[in-house]
């Protein structure tokens, strides 16, 4: 499972010009499933992201975590993070897994990090063609890989 997220001031996502989630402060996380991906790694990367103190405290140093700032997250799918671009000039997502093997991912890190927080995330259509909005605070991004605890 890959990650990006992005630490904002606000966001939304829309499919055909509908917003289907929005927050304000908080977090924007893409997310990316791969074949491999298990149980585990979904519990992992829950774990990391509520935990990961990227909000700043009282002195202005990154200290605070989603939960301590009552911050809510958004989540996009999105298989474009397990391209591969080697060879050539058009990607390759064969380790992007198929909607068989992700939605069930997906669905259960949505639920998995709802009750980690304890309030809704919000969401994107998983598949559908999004247009995403935001406004980086910071800017800070990171990127976070279940397979790839180092990054």
């Amino acid at each position: 499972m890959r990650i990006v997220i992005q630490r904002v001031s606000s966001a939304s996502v829309s499919v055909d010009g509908k917003i289907t989630g929005k927050i304000d402060n908080g977090l924007l996380i893409l997310a990316g499933f791969e074949h491999a991906d298990t149980h585990e790694d979904l519990e992992w990367m829950v774990g990391k992201i509520t935990r990961l103190r990227i909000f700043n405290d009282n002195e202005g140093v990154m200290n605070l975590s989603v939960m301590d700032v009552n911050g809510d997250i958004l989540v996009v799918s999105q298989f474009t993070l397990h391209a591969k671009t080697k060879k050539g000039n058009r990607p390759s997502y064969v380790n992007a897994a198929p909607s068989n093997i992700s939605i069930p991912l997906y669905e259960k890190f949505i639920e998995m990090l709802e009750d980690s927080i304890g309030k809704k995330v919000e969401q994107g259509v998983f598949g559908a063609m999004m247009d995403v909005s935001l406004v980086n605070s910071g800017p800070v991004t990171i990127i976070i890989d279940s397979k790839n605890r180092d990054l």
